[in-house]
């Protein structure tokens, strides 16, 4: 995985230390471990996990300046894509959000084993939380949801001056054009859509780019249940 890992983050352009290499492996051959008595990932594959785990979040490292960012990670799953970028970038300050308790407590320990014990893992919905109502400069979001849902689950967490970035496939370009009414609604504008190659594969990926202009509106977000039966589609 290492050797995936290194020759990967060069061909990125992500700078990486050995030290990081060796802990981002750790990370992955712990999660295969785990995963094989908790169901945290489809992938079991060392080779993939390298790839289509790690490589694909620090890629989000070439679409803006983490650096000393307070970054949440909406739906974090198995730590993905927040874990990758506090490792690659430690002055980060990570927080992961998911609604199942056994993945956020996956996280959480495997973080402390490896030293990155300032890593916060909350078990709950994001649009459940007004404690943390623009309280980040970064959010990122991997396969949560479609953009139209997934804009009120992060937009609200972010400060206006930062950055929502949604991961998504390639063929996102109608996706975000649905998405475009709630991101404006929300305090967003899209500002571009990034596709990328992960490393070593013919897989492409996509980065819808969002800012966040102004406040977004204190009536959002809505309840989960009220997000997906209306959407803001304009």
């Amino acid at each position: 995985m290492e050797d995936i890992l290194r020759e990967g983050l060069a061909a990125l352009g992500v700078t990486a230390t050995e030290e990081q290499i060796g802990t981002l492996a750790a990370y992955g051959r712990r999660m295969l471990a785990a995963n094989e008595v908790t169901n945290l990932t489809a992938i079991r594959d060392p080779a993939e996990t390298a790839r289509l785990h790690f490589l694909d979040s620090a890629a989000l490292l070439t679409m803006a300046d983490f650096s000393g960012k307070a970054v949440a990670d909406v739906g974090s799953g198995a730590g993905f894509p927040g874990v990758p970028l506090r490792v690659l970038r430690p002055d980060v300050r990570l927080t992961c959000l998911d609604s199942v308790g056994k993945k956020m407590d996956f996280v959480r320990q495997t973080c402390a084993d490896l030293g990155l014990g300032d890593v916060t893992c909350l078990w709950g919905r994001a649009e459940e939380m007004p404690q943390l109502r623009e309280q980040f400069d970064v959010a990122v979001s991997r396969a949560v949801a479609e953009l139209p849902l997934l804009a009120e689950l992060c937009l609200p967490l972010v400060k206006p001056g930062g950055l929502f970035l949604a991961m998504k496939k390639p063929d996102c370009d109608e996706e975000a054009a649905r998405g475009d009414f709630a991101v404006r609604t929300l305090g967003g504008r899209i500002r571009e859509i990034r596709r990328y190659t992960l490393p070593g594969t013919d897989v492409v990926h996509a980065v819808v780019v969002v800012e966040k202009i102004k406040p977004a509106p204190p009536q959002y977000p809505r309840r989960w249940a009220q997000i997906k039966k209306k959407p803001l589609l304009g």
